[in-house]
């Protein structure tokens, strides 16, 4: 697994949980079930009207991924390997929907909204969940879940064998 910034035993790392709780339960997971539950809104509808391609298929796909990695982050397992997705999912988002409005027109595939300004700080302004969720998968990705996890459950367990 990845140690990139090991913390100890005392160190912050077990509050990641917030981090976790954050990521997982309040973004990723209800995200999730949303382009299931409102589909032509938040899901296939909203993949098409920005453009992407295969957009029913792809919201269903993306939508599936965030229930996942939103339930394994928010339970500690697997949590550095499930916030690799999210990652992706944050950096296709951004490129697709806040590119064009930080352009203000439309960028490769990706179709602009239709908003009453556009330019860097109505970027800024619509991108910050987004920027908050990246940063947040990023950081679980490098210190991993923290104490209170079944990730430190199973290797407390591994070590003792």
């Amino acid at each position: 697994m990845l140690k990139a910034f090991p913390m100890t035993e005392a160190g912050s790392c077990k509050w990641n949980i917030l981090i976790r709780l954050l990521v997982g339960l309040v973004v990723f997971l209800p995200e999730g079930i949303q382009k299931f539950l409102f589909p032509a809104l938040l899901g296939g509808g909203r993949f098409a009207k920005i453009g992407m391609p295969y957009p029913d298929l792809l919201a269903q796909f993306v939508g599936f991924t965030e229930i996942a990695c939103g339930l394994l982050i928010v339970i500690g397992l697997f949590a550095r390997v499930a916030a690799i997705p999210l990652i992706a999912i944050m950096l296709v988002a951004i490129a697709s929907t806040k590119i064009p409005i930080l352009l203000g027109h439309d960028f490769l595939i990706f179709h602009a909204p239709r908003l009453s300004r556009y330019g860097f700080w109505s970027m800024q302004h619509e991108a910050r969940n987004d920027f908050c969720m990246l940063l947040g998968s990023f950081y679980l990705l490098l210190t991993g879940a923290g104490r209170w996890s079944f990730d430190h459950w199973l290797k407390r367990m591994k070590s003792r064998q």
